[in-house]
């Protein structure tokens, strides 16, 4: 696989994983409006950022006339089943549901800058924008997860499995 194609092939995962990510932040902002109102806001704000990222990893791949993942719509429909069920648990689960994607999404990110680094600027350029936010996303949740809470212990070894699966087989098929 050449750099391009493993670039292209990184950004295809990187584009559907966002999906993912709206997906989630969706289905968890709509049942917090009925028990976590407070966190309504800051779930906004992470899916805007989301879509945003999804827009940065779209605008490459169709610059480079590549289609999207087949995980696309995998990503999607787990997310928004990941986020319904987090946002029926509770402020918890849904702050450690972010908590336990997005460590894992960084340090997807932090080895693909290290792996694109020679090899793909455009990539390394596009998966560069999003750092930040998804540090923030990770931080901001974690502020409000107790990590020897229940939710925390059990939600962050399934999610973060989940995520790792999911990155797996995007980046197979």
């Amino acid at each position: 696989m050449t750099g391009t194609d493993l670039g292209s092939r990184i950004l295809k995962v990187n584009h559907a994983g966002e999906f993912g990510a709206i997906s989630i932040y969706t289905g968890q902002i709509m049942i917090a409006r009925l028990f976590a109102r407070d966190l309504v806001p800051e779930l906004a704000e992470f899916r805007a950022h989301e879509r945003g990222h999804r827009e940065i990893f779209g605008n490459e791949l169709k610059r480079r006339g590549r289609r999207r993942c087949r995980s696309y719509w995998l990503c999607g429909i787990g997310g928004l089943s990941l986020g319904i069920l987090t946002g029926l648990l509770g402020r918890s689960a849904i702050s450690a549901t972010t908590v336990a994607v997005e460590s894992v999404v960084l340090r997807h990110l932090e080895r693909q800058l290290v792996d694109l680094r020679d090899i793909d600027g455009a990539a390394v350029f596009a998966i560069s924008a999003i750092v930040t936010e998804e540090r923030m996303h990770h931080d901001q949740a974690a502020s409000h997860v107790l990590e020897n809470s229940l939710w925390y212990r059990i939600l962050k070894p399934v999610v973060s499995a989940a995520t790792e699966s999911v990155i797996w087989l995007g980046m197979r098929f």
